[in-house]
């Protein structure tokens, strides 16, 4: 039975096959409210298949994914729409970087804010008073985003033109703009300096205590993982082999064997 005091995200034998691939085997595994989880694993473990799973990329084969409100009431969101499942409180990035890399820094994260709008399609074509005020709403919602992620001095750059660290923070922002209740992060490191990666741990602590935001990650850089995650599932060839708090998955020889080294 589900504490739903605390789960905000359930999974519960979650499969995915692909052909003749199972590529995830009857995966457990909670997140709860206001925590910070991680899922590590082996490449190709299937991490990132889980997080399709999650945000709607892909239809699960079998198995339940539900969401907690701040209620306690659950809902089933497996094979939903992405959009759908975004606006009920999740949002994630991605291993590569997926911006608008001709549009300003502002406007991604601009964009993320749409779905917050209840101008109708004939209130923008009129350019009405309603229409503006939402406008001028979303930009000043949209620089207080980049604020919080160190970026608002960038605002009016064009996206392309951020140094490899503060592209990985706009598209942590744009996903922050949505309003999640849970943010996914796939790899928010990688390709980041020593620097880059302290600050970024920072503001992973930042999201979780200050804007309330729960977390699940997928990282393979270990010192990051032990520094901020408060729960590890660890992923293999599809299954989950391991699951506890990072004192205890450094000792698990399942771990060690599979993932962190003899």
């Amino acid at each position: 039975m589900s504490d739903i005091q605390t789960s905000l995200l359930e999974i519960q034998n979650l499969s995915m096959v692909f052909g003749g691939l199972r590529a995830i085997d009857d995966a457990s595994m909670t997140v709860r409210r206001g925590g910070i989880t991680a899922l590590i694993g082996p490449n190709g473990a299937g991490k990132t298949t889980i997080f399709n799973c999650i945000t709607g990329v892909y239809k699960p084969t079998s198995g339940t994914i539900t969401v907690y409100n701040t209620e306690g009431k659950a809902e089933r969101i497996g094979g939903l729409k992405p959009n759908v499942i975004n606006r009920k409180g999740l949002a994630r990035t991605f291993q590569n970087i997926r911006l608008f890399s001709n549009m300003s820094v502002l406007e991604n994260v601009m964009i993320a804010r749409h779905n917050s709008l209840s101008a109708t399609l004939l209130d923008s074509i009129v350019r009405n008073r309603k229409t503006r005020l939402e406008e001028e709403r979303v930009i000043e919602e949209s620089h207080e985003v980049l604020k919080k992620m160190g970026l608002d001095e960038f605002a009016n750059e064009m996206a392309r033109n951020l140094p490899y660290g503060a592209q990985r923070r706009l598209e942590i922002a744009r996903a922050l703009a949505t309003n999640p209740s849970l943010l996914l992060l796939d790899e928010p490191v990688a390709g980041m300096n020593p620097q880059e990666t302290r600050d970024l741990e920072q503001t992973i602590h930042m999201i979780r205590d200050r804007e309330k935001v729960s977390i699940l990650l997928i990282e393979h850089d270990m010192s990051l993982v032990m520094n901020v995650s408060e729960q590890i599932y660890v992923l293999d060839y599809g299954r989950m082999i391991a699951e506890g708090k990072p004192e205890e998955i450094k000792s698990n020889p399942d771990v060690i064997k599979a993932y962190l080294g003899e």
